[in-house]
């Protein structure tokens, strides 16, 4: 007698979070929030705007990526959403464009040097969804786009675009080329070499470099705990018994917490620690319910 178990396809709403790989949204609004207290921070609710805005790109460039990656995807990731046919291909153009257009159209009203710089990250991720898959030099897209949410974070904030939130801004961007790498190795397979990775450790040095005197003792607790971090989620593709990148990518995802964390907390206050800590946390929980990647 044979028995047959109907498959459940997936809930709308839920394919709907897989394609806009919500997990890593904590990432973006940490990168907001660090970017906007190294430009001196300012009025909470302007803040709270740039996170709204830089969610709504952020998702449109996830669906467009699913999108741009349909033929990929078909051939060796069948299990993403349309592949599996749990959506259209036309609703997923159709979700992404309207998450950028949102986005874009938030963040230009906030004023003309935030606009122009929405405009290039705008430019940046919709070139990077297009390109990513057959150009080599795409992960410097994908820093970019990191980098630019600083800078759109840092230009509303009260001194404007730092010095030090543009160098924060590119050690994220260099750990952003490293974690690609990776990334980069879990779709296609192949020979995965150690030495790209040390690019990772890029804001540990910054924060080694930059911070003196009162500001030394936090940056090296942060760095140390970033710097295990690190190893840790290297750990399970370097070393373990059956090497698993896709997991260290997901945690080195949740990572770019850290790396905020460590460019902004030297005398900052009790309450952004705690708030990059929760962002951390979050993070991590959300990958357990949507796929990082």
């Amino acid at each position: 007698m044979l028995l047959f178990t109907r498959i459940q396809p997936t809930p709308y709403w839920r394919t709907l979070l897989i394609l806009g790989r919500v997990s890593n949204l904590p990432t973006v609004w940490s990168n907001c929030l660090a970017g906007w207290l190294l430009g001196g921070g300012g009025t909470g609710w302007i803040l709270v705007v740039i996170w709204l805005g830089s969610t709504c790109l952020y998702l449109g460039g996830m669906f467009l990526n699913d999108s741009f990656d349909v033929e990929f995807d078909r051939e060796y990731r069948r299990e993403r959403p349309i592949p599996s046919q749990q959506i259209t291909l036309e609703e997923v153009w159709r979700w992404g464009f309207g998450w950028l257009g949102a986005g874009t159209v938030i963040l230009v009203l906030l004023g003309k040097s935030t606009g122009w710089f929405a405009v290039i990250l705008l430019v940046c991720i919709i070139l990077y969804d297009a390109i990513h898959k057959v150009i080599g030099f795409s992960p410097i897209l994908m820093s970019a786009c990191r980098f630019l949410l600083y800078v759109v974070a840092a230009s509303q904030a009260r001194q404007g675009v730092t010095g030090l939130a543009i160098w924060s801004g590119f050690a994220l961007a260099v750990y952003i080329i490293g974690l690609s790498y990776l990334a980069h190795h879990e779709s296609t397979g192949g020979t995965l070499n150690f030495w790209p990775t040390c690019l990772l450790a890029a804001p540990i040095l910054l924060a080694l470099l930059a911070n003196t005197k009162n500001y030394q003792l936090p940056a090296y607790l942060l760095s140390a705990i970033l710097g295990l971090w690190i190893a840790r989620c290297l750990r399970h593709a370097f070393f373990a018994p059956d090497p698993n990148p896709g997991r260290s990518v997901a945690g080195l995802l949740a990572g770019i917490v850290l790396v905020d964390w460590v460019a902004v907390d030297g005398g900052q206050t009790i309450g952004t620690g705690f708030t990059f800590a929760l962002l951390f946390v979050t993070a991590l929980i959300f990958q357990r319910f949507v796929p990082a990647t």
